[in-house]
């Protein structure tokens, strides 16, 4: 398994990316482009430095200082003889990392799992400072407000695709999740759920099933118009496609398929637990 391996220095089920990561004199994390190149399945270093050179390209292209997230360094290694000979590298963001994954190889598996691993951890950071130190319930209630915006997002890119009528967008729904729930409709998920006809799915939903819907939903938004899709079948495929390699992923990654995760109480009782009554969504 690429992602987890077992060693009693490092916590169980730790991510093999997380446990190269480094932290620099002002606490700030980065990874090392030459640790990540066996990782990533590169044999050398001149091969791996186009896929950086077009990730820089990427940042760039989203108006983001690329000198914040590519910091090229310079190392002394040892060679034969105990001389030293000096290498270039890059200290490394996350979000530099996630751009590498982007821009690498599609073939490699490796570089399949690691978009989905820095995109991930790159959305969640986004979603809120200091996520992983949040307990369960605001993890979700942070990304179910996320799913709330993104699913506006997708339906406008779905729209952009062809898929006008409800009646269409429904099926195009469904197709997501489909391939996110091995073949399961929206209408099975409700029902798998014991839930009410008038319950929303994404009410009852827990942070991993959430996190694993928003990622199916951001993503399909992005290769709808990356490959600038038309068609609603078209639309469909690419809604499923994008479902059932998130859902290949966490198996690939010896999680839980969503569908058999637990069934939480309903988002909106914790938002009015934890959001002051003047701010809260009626």
């Amino acid at each position: 398994m690429f992602f987890f391996f077992d060693d009693e220095d490092i916590q169980p089920g730790a991510s093999l990316f997380d446990s190269i990561k480094h932290i620099n004199e002002y606490g700030e994390e980065y990874w090392s482009a030459r640790e990540l190149i066996p990782l990533l399945e590169y044999n050398e270093y001149r091969f791996f430095k186009k896929v950086i050179d077009k990730a820089i390209n990427a940042c760039e292209a989203t108006d983001n200082k690329a000198s914040d997230h590519f910091v090229q360094v310079h190392e002394m290694v040892t060679i034969g003889g105990g001389a030293g000979r000096e290498i270039e590298n890059y200290h490394l963001s996350r979000y530099a990392c996630y751009l590498i994954a982007m821009n690498g190889d599609p073939r490699k598996r490796a570089i399949a799992l690691a978009q989905t691993y820095f995109a991930v951890k790159t959305r969640q950071q986004e979603l809120i400072d200091n996520y992983d130190k949040l307990n369960d319930d605001n993890k979700r209630l942070a990304i179910r407000q996320e799913m709330r915006k993104h699913n506006k997002s997708l339906a406008d890119a779905a729209h952009d695709a062809g898929v006008i009528q409800p009646k269409d967008y429904a099926i195009f729904q469904n197709a997501g999740y489909k391939g996110l729930y091995g073949g399961m409709t929206r209408q099975d998920i409700h029902a798998h759920k014991h839930l009410k006809k008038s319950q929303n799915i994404l009410d009852y939903m827990g942070h991993e099933e959430l996190a694993a819907n928003l990622f199916r939903a951001t993503q399909t938004e992005a290769k709808l118009r990356r490959e600038n899709t038309k068609g609603k079948e078209a639309a469909n495929k690419t809604h499923f496609d994008v479902g059932a390699a998130v859902r290949q992923t966490i198996k690939d990654l010896g999680g839980t398929m969503p569908e058999d995760l637990p069934t939480p109480k309903k988002a909106s009782q914790l938002e009015q637990k934890f959001t002051p009554k003047k701010y809260r969504k009626e």
